[in-house]
Parts: structure tokens; C-alpha cells; sequence
């Protein structure tokens, strides 16, 4: 029986996860194909009923827009996922009774891990750009890290229901602001996570080039192409540290690979070097 994973969003085109998930199985041996499926929130119902019952599947990951909207549709809802509302991940799971769907998120370890590895100091002073999904992964990753409060951005304070609700549930306290009072606070916080999709912190990364001030703390952005972005360049050139938003997927990419090949421990540094040259990613200390 061929074996079977994809990752399903909207748009999906641009999507960097094949090629992740496939130099990993090949290393691996794991004979598990991997596709890129474009699926729409409103169809995104029928698609699972589908395929529920294909044999063969393994796994789901899951972005854009579908990350809430999948919570209804799995069988189980683990861990971090069910705290935030926010799965990324579905593992299918053989059981007596037939198979289960169960929803996960790995994005929270790709924060932390993306973090750590750029020098991230224990209990930063932090500030998140954008309130969707993502930013409620955000939330959870600083959590991890130590951090009580943060700044949270956005553009429309009447869409941060969902970061609202998951800073509630980890105790975190969330100050929301208007970007456009965002770029002094930015730039003096130890730790930047931008959830904000291509382009949408350009006028925030001019705003952060006329302060000419350092911005000495890491930024983490997760949009990842066009790349390098303007705020990216902004923040390198005020001489912090930056992230891209590959290394998360990498590392949130890493779990996943875990969970569908069922064989976690053999996930080791050859695996993510291989990953790392599919994507053309300089490696850091691994």
C-alpha cells in the first residue's frame, strides 16, 4: 500500500513544505509521497470526508486559512492545539475501531525551537505583529520562553478573538495596540514574531528605518517569501538579529515528519541537514 501525506491550504502554490517532507522521507527510506492540495475553508468539510477513508494517509499539514477551521472536522484535538484552538497537524490513527483523525500543532515548537537558536534571552520582552492563528502559536512559544506579557499589533483590534482567548487560557497578558503605534515598542523589544502575511509590515519597516535607532533584540518573521522582506532588512541593518520564517517551517516541519513516519527517533541531524539544503537554508547550530 503507497503511503501518503500533503499539506492543504489556500493559496497553496508557494508552499515549501513538499519539498521539506520529501528530502526527509528520502533520507528516511520512508516511502511516504507528499503533495500540495489547494483547499478552501468551504471546502475543506467535503475534502475530509473524502479522504477519511483512502487508505494509506499519514498525515495533513495544515495552514492558511484552514487552521481553525480544521478543529472540527479531526477526532481529537492534542495538546497545545486544543489550548489555542489552532491545529496545523492530523495524524491518522489505526485503531480497533477503525481510524482516527487527530489534530496537533507543531507550530508552537517551531517558534520556540527558531528562537533558541537565534539567542532568544530567557523571558524576553515581547511584541507580535498580526492577530490571526498564527499569533496565538505565538503566544503559546513565548509562554514556553518565560514571557508574562505582550504586545500584540495588529491592524483590526476586533479580529484578535481567538489571540485573545488563547492568551486567557496560558495566563499570558495580552496588550492590544494599532500597528500604527507599533514601531517604538518594536524596536526596543528583545523579541519580534511578525505573523503578518508578505508586504503588510513594509509600512511599518520605513516607519522603523526613520526612528534611526538599533533594534538590538531577534525578529522572527514568519512570511517568508518575497525574502529577505523590508522589515527584515530594516531590523538586520539596526543590527538585530533575524529569523526567517523558513527556519519555523523547518522546525515545525521536523515534528510533523515524526509524527507521519511513526519513527521520531530516527529524525536526527542527517535528516535536517537534508531538509535544510532542499530549501536552500544556512544551518545553524542544530
Amino acid at each position: 500500500m503507497s503511503l501518503r501525506a500533503a499539506v492543504l491550504g489556500h493559496p497553496i502554490s508557494h508552499s515549501k513544505s513538499p519539498a521539506l517532507h520529501l528530502s526527509a522521507y528520502g533520507q528516511l527510506g520512508a516511502g511516504i509521497s507528499y503533495t500540495a492540495i489547494d483547499v478552501t475553508e468551504e471546502l475543506l468539510p467535503s475534502f475530509m470526508r473524502q479522504i477519511r477513508h483512502q487508505p494509506g494517509w499519514r498525515g495533513l499539514s495544515v495552514t492558511m486559512p484552514l487552521k481553525t477551521a480544521m478543529l472540527g472536522l479531526v477526532d481529537e484535538v492534542r495538546g497545545v492545539a486544543r489550548t489555542l484552538g489552532v491545529v496545523n497537524t492530523v495524524t491518522f490513527e489505526e485503531s480497533a475501531g477503525g481510524t482516527r483523525l487527530v489534530g496537533s500543532n507543531t507550530d508552537v515548537t517551531g517558534i520556540v525551537n527558531a528562537l533558541c537558536h537565534a539567542g532568544t534571552p530567557a523571558a524576553p520582552s515581547a511584541v507580535i505583529l498580526g492577530g490571526g492563528g498564527t499569533a496565538a502559536s505565538a503566544v503559546a512559544a513565548l509562554k514556553e520562553l518565560g514571557t508574562g506579557t505582550v504586545q500584540l499589533f495588529v491592524r483590526d483590534a476586533s479580529r484578535t478573538a481567538d489571540v485573545r482567548a488563547a492568551a486567557d487560557s496560558l495566563g499570558v497578558a495580552l496588550e492590544v495596540h494599532s500597528l500604527t503605534e507599533a514601531a517604538r515598542p518594536t524596536s526596543e523589544a528583545d523579541v519580534v514574531i511578525s505573523t503578518l502575511p508578505p508586504h503588510a509590515a513594509d509600512g511599518l519597516a520605513a516607519e522603523l528605518a526613520a526612528l534611526k535607532t538599533t533594534t538590538p533584540g531577534v525578529l522572527l518573521d514568519v512570511a517568508y517569501d518575497p525574502w529577505p522582506s523590508l522589515i527584515a532588512s530594516v531590523w538586520q541593518a539596526g543590527g538585530g538579529r533575524v529569523v526567517p520564517g523558513l527556519e519555523m517551517l523547518l522546525y515545525q516541519a521536523v515534528e510533523q515528519v515524526r509524527l507521519f513516519t511513526r519513527r521520531g527517533e530516527d529524525v536526527n541531524a542527517a535528516v535536517i541537514d537534508v531538509m535544510c539544503d532542499a530549501v536552500g537554508l544556512a544551518r545553524r547550530a542544530f
